[in-house]
């Protein structure tokens, strides 16, 4: 098991990572970050995803949905913002965020990548 520290480098090493955040969207405080610097302020990120959260599991609420977000996607000109709910032991009302440079980035192997770190997490 691996704990937010050792994810969260683990996450940053994936193929043109800008950053990535560990991120309670109860209440949309970065548990931990690392990468971003002057290109992304990950806590805004942390805090402005929390609400894209929300709104998809409001919306899923809405529909009747009964089924679980894995991940969600933003595709920007130039990054992937991905958004990796998730649902281990002590994660609950938990989500990894990871920013990427499209240019550089596989968005398969990434998300491939960041499931492999869900799994690996301890809280």
């Amino acid at each position: 098991m691996a704990n937010t520290e050792t994810s969260l480098k683990e996450a940053v090493s994936i193929d043109g990572a800008i950053g990535a955040a560990l991120v309670d969207y109860t209440s949309g405080m970065a548990l931990g970050t690392i990468g971003g610097g002057k290109e992304l302020d990950l806590n805004v990120a942390a805090a402005g995803n929390t609400d894209v959260v929300r709104a998809k599991v409001r919306a899923m609420e809405m529909l009747g949905l009964n089924d679980e977000i894995e991940d969600i996607l933003i595709t920007l000109g130039t990054h992937y913002h991905l958004i990796r709910l998730l649902k281990g032991r002590n994660t609950n009302g938990l989500f990894l965020y990871l920013a990427l440079h499209k240019d550089r980035a596989n968005l398969a192997m990434a998300r491939h990548q960041l499931k492999k770190i869900e799994n690996e997490l301890e809280v």
